[in-house]
């Protein structure tokens, strides 16, 4: 078969797929993750589900309080100008509080607020569910990628 007819075939099944999808989606069951705005787990997960929000907030748990630069080294491979629009968007939400002392040089220390706090036992749950599957993860994604080179060479 040649590459044209498979890629023709692909579109058809998806377009096939899309519809059948949005024919589930408009059913009232779903109705609450379509808007933005009011959907709670979108609206959490838009700030926290991000690559540093959490893991700031772990660290944050760990040491109760840290300066900024404490928490850039706590991380390393983060830029300062991210860590900062992190903070920044944590503090919005309430999860983080900043306190600012004024000394010569300025002091800012970040600290967990007490709604911060109260989301631990959910994401500790997360990271021992994410320790005990990270090897079996890692395996699939190698599965996964050894299926997709095959199929890719195939085409």
């Amino acid at each position: 078969m040649l590459k044209q007819e498979l890629k023709a075939k692909w579109v058809t099944y998806l377009q096939v797929i899309k519809a059948e999808n949005q024919g589930i989606m408009s059913g009232k069951k779903f109705e609450k993750y379509l808007d933005v705005e009011r959907c709670p787990i979108r609206n959490v997960l838009d700030r926290i589900g991000n690559k540093w929000s959490i893991l700031i907030i772990l660290i944050l748990f760990e040491e109760e309080k840290l300066r900024f630069s404490e928490i850039h080294k706590a991380i390393k491979t983060i830029s300062q100008k991210m860590l900062s629009v992190t903070l920044k968007s944590l503090e919005e939400d309430g999860l983080v509080e900043r306190e600012f002392f004024v000394q010569i040089p300025p002091r800012v220390e970040y600290s967990l607020s007490e709604r911060g706090k109260s989301l631990i036992p959910h994401l500790k749950g997360l990271v021992q569910w994410a320790d005990e599957n990270q090897d079996a993860i890692k395996v699939s994604r190698l599965a996964g990628k050894a299926s997709r080179d095959r199929q890719d060479s195939l085409i």
